[in-house]
């Protein structure tokens, strides 16, 4: 082997170290960057007609896609399971814990301790006036918490909005990295730059929703979610967000636009499709869904247990049972009640025994037809019927007959008067009770029920289900009857001559709220609850606390196990990704010794070509 090749090779031994030098500069200088992908270069020996020397071979990006896709989906549901523990979290705050200041029951607690007091001394202007502030107190939270409530499900619109602006943004930002990677004249170090990009783009693409990535040859990528729709090819679909505006209690989603009363999330692909992404149920993790979630279900169901404690509380007040008379013909038995003072949203309850277990049934005057048929159990396990009174006593008699079928006898005797009789045939169906719950009309109405909280413009809260039904969105409305604040005697006097150290109507309040049991009814939807809340009123209010404390809990501990998850995921990316100062240190050392070799060689060669010129 010549001297000119001996050279040839220490020169192309150099270059191939400074390169390496380079890349590992690189990879020092990049220590703890986020999204930096470690890079390497390989040397290939080449073999000549008369010698063996190095060449640089191709710049390698560390990368596993198995990884990275895991990865890419423990993001989306980490995503998910960050942005529903971090709003319900704030729910549990709002409703407080049993006993802590601020919260829901102390708030009950209060009035209840108030109305104890003022039934035990009605007479005493300062027991009916610390009953009239609680009361004011217990519904000023109510009022409060449902304001809440409702700017939390603002909250997710807005996120919603800024979100999709976001993505829109990383989308094209993809979109131009792709154009870029797909020329294959783009010299390795700005490709290798370029795909550290595309990583963190998707990385954060993923984080609001789930993701499906193609990872082609030329390091460009394509997008779909899960659920099979496209959100980047050559093109990025545009997502899109139609803001509802201020959102309330009634604001709720229906997959009819024209009644939606919440903002719209839809996808335009290139090819000009747009897709409503929240109708057609496209997303499954990330925060998008998780903020869809919560705006539209979570947060809903919040507001719902709140009107369902605000509905019990006035019936609690307000309701007036007559129980019926008995009545026999032959071998039936049953009872009659007059239904002149039952009001829409009212209703009558009958018990009875099948089969030796005690079974309810509660009929409820329905106006708005379009309500019906309704017919469902209650969280206290009675069957509720609803039925039009349109057509008077007659008509509710009949149609009421067609749902119970031959185990009873259901007639109108005269009048307004319902008879509800047993089929006589001891041990099948005996009636025990029949009677009415009907809405004391006014305060001093000579009833000891009275209206003391009510509704928007000092209404009677009757539980219509007329429209979107009166209870939808009742605790940010209820109130305390203006008559009672401005005259607190009310609070005693159901007539005008009533004393003021009578204990009825009171003693019928703390009976009614010790005894009394509300159940949730169906929604505007005409679907049930999804929730099931049944009880006295302080039951209601519990089971309310709880169900929150364990949906917060439970979301928490999503949300650690989320988290917990991608930590073991991003350990192994940092792992495999990552750079370690100390190896490269140490590579540093042997290009250092093989660069220094190098130029001995060449010293070499130079100090024997300058003797062979002397010569």
């Amino acid at each position: 082997m010549g001297l000119s090749v001996t050279l040839s090779n220490a020169l192309s031994g150099m270059r191939v170290g400074q390169n390496a030098l380079d890349t590992l500069s690189n990879n020092v200088a990049n220590a703890g960057t986020p999204g930096y992908h470690r890079r390497s270069v390989s040397v290939i020996d080449s073999v000549g007609v008369n010698s063996t020397y190095a060449r640089e071979g191709q710049l390698t990006r560390t990368f596993n896609q198995s990884l990275q896709q895991h990865y890419t989906r423990a993001t989306a549901e980490s995503g998910f399971s960050s942005v529903k523990a971090s709003f319900l979290d704030r729910v549990q705050t709002l409703f407080g814990k049993p006993g802590t200041t601020g919260s829901i029951d102390s708030a009950y607690n209060g009035f209840e301790s108030a109305l104890a007091a003022a039934a035990t001394s009605p007479d005493s202007y300062a027991n009916r006036a610390d009953l009239v502030q609680k009361a004011q107190a217990l519904a000023g939270t109510l009022n409060r918490m449902s304001s809440d409530i409702q700017s939390l499900r603002q909250e997710t619109e807005a996120r919603l909005s800024n979100s999709v602006d976001t993505i829109n943004n990383q989308l094209q930002s993809l979109e131009k990295v792709n154009l870029r990677l797909a020329d294959q004249g783009i010299d390795p170090g700005s490709r290798a730059t370029l795909m550290d990009q595309r990583d963190r783009l998707v990385e954060s693409l993923s984080q609001q929703m789930d993701l499906r990535v193609s990872y082609r040859n030329d390091g460009t990528v394509s997008l779909m979610t899960r659920s099979g729709v496209g959100i980047l090819d050559v093109k990025a679909s545009v997502f899109q967000y139609e803001s509802a505006g201020a959102l309330s209690a009634s604001s709720r989603f229906s997959p009819d636009d024209a009644v939606s009363g919440v903002g719209k999330l839809t996808i335009m692909t290139p090819a000009g499709l747009e897709i409503d992404l929240v109708k057609q149920n496209v997303l499954s993790s990330g925060e998008l869904a998780g903020l869809i979630q919560l705006r539209d279900q979570s947060l809903v169901q919040a507001q719902d247990q709140l009107d369902e404690i605000a509905s019990s509380l006035a019936k609690a007040m307000s309701t007036n049972v007559t129980a019926g008379t008995q009545v026999t013909s032959g071998a039936s038995n049953g009872y009659e009640v007059d239904l002149a003072d039952v009001r829409n949203g009212n209703e009558f309850t009958f018990k009875y025994l099948q089969g030796g277990a005690e079974k309810t049934v509660r009929v409820m005057r329905v106006d708005d037809t379009s309500k019906l048929p309704l017919d469902y159990v209650d969280a206290n396990g009675a069957r509720v019927i609803g039925l039009d009174f349109s057509g008077g006593t007659a008509s509710v008699a009949a149609q009421l007959q067609s749902k119970l079928g031959t185990s009873f006898s259901v007639s109108n005797p005269s009048g307004t008067t319902l008879r509800v009789m047993d089929d006589g045939v001891a041990g099948t169906t005996d009636m025990l009770s029949l009677s009415t719950r009907t809405t004391a009309s006014g305060v001093q109405n000579g009833t000891l029920g009275f209206s003391l909280f009510v509704d928007t413009n000092n209404a009677d809260f009757t539980d219509s289900l007329d429209g979107v039904g009166q209870k939808l969105g009742f605790a940010g409305r209820i109130s305390v009857n203006q008559a009672v604040v401005n005259d607190n005697k009310l609070l005693v006097q159901y007539t005008g001559t009533t004393p003021l150290g009578d204990q009825d109507r009171l003693n019928q309040i703390v009976s009614n709220l010790d005894g009394m049991r509300f159940a949730g009814a169906q929604g505007a939807s005409g679907t049930t609850a999804s929730f099931r809340l049944g009880g006295t009123v302080a039951d209601i209010i519990s089971q309310t606390i709880n169900f929150q404390g364990n949906a917060a809990a439970a979301a928490i501990s999503d949300r650690d196990t989320q988290e917990m998850t991608l930590d073991a995921l991003t350990q192994r990316l940092d792992s495999e990704y990552g750079v370690d100062v100390d190896e490269e240190m140490a590579r540093l050392m042997e290009l250092q010794n093989a660069f220094a070799a190098n130029a001995r060689v060449m010293s070499v060669v130079q100090e024997l070509m300058d003797a062979l010129m002397q010569l």
